[in-house]
């Protein structure tokens, strides 16, 4: 009888790890343990557990998106403040170059996203097109790192900075968790 509960407890145990494991959002945590910003990549990506499951492609592909969502959005941030009224020269020329900067990131993770798709298959088609993933999710990335450092140093200073150096982290951070998830999925395959 002894022996029964013990198996019975054995078994319960073991079916609770089962479902621990197949849990999505365990699949997520797991998985952004390896980014550099782990509780946001958990917290932006947990969102979407439904949807991402435990599909390694699909998650990349969601991390990939939510980045491109969130350059689209600073951009469009940053091109409005471009048009306040009483800039400095200065100013105005940062956010110009900014604008430049983010454009030339959302087409590079625009591409990126479209070439992920072609990344369903193994082989040397796998290993070109996730290498043209991996390079121009790194470029963008650079190129929001560029945009940030207009804004370094106290040539320019108030609110607008404050702002689109907050929103440029951000955004430079989950393009950053979605790369490292980029090279993950890349070198399991």
């Amino acid at each position: 009888m002894a022996n029964s509960g013990i198996l019975l407890l054995l078994l319960l145990c073991t079916l609770q790890c089962a479902l621990t494991l197949s849990n999505p959002t365990n699949f997520i945590k797991s998985s952004c343990s390896a980014t550099q910003y782990p509780a946001l990549c958990v917290e932006s990506l947990s969102v979407y557990a439904a949807a991402i499951q435990q599909d390694p492609h699909q998650l990349v592909q969601t991390a990939l998106s939510l980045a491109l969502n969130k350059t689209e959005s600073t951009k469009t941030f940053v091109a409005k403040c471009n048009k306040f009224k009483g800039l400095k020269p200065r100013e105005y020329a940062a956010l110009k170059d900014c604008v430049e900067e983010i454009s030339d990131g959302v087409d590079r993770l625009s591409r990126s996203l479209k070439e992920l798709k072609l990344c369903k298959l193994k082989g040397q088609d796998f290993d070109w097109h996730m290498s043209n993933v991996e390079t121009w999710v790194s470029s963008a990335l650079t190129d929001e790192s560029t945009c940030g450092d207009g804004f370094a140093g106290k040539a320019l200073s108030g609110k607008i900075k404050d702002a689109i150096r907050g929103r440029m982290v951000n955004v430079a951070q989950v393009t950053s968790n979605a790369l490292s998830l980029i090279n993950q999925y890349a070198a399991k395959h």
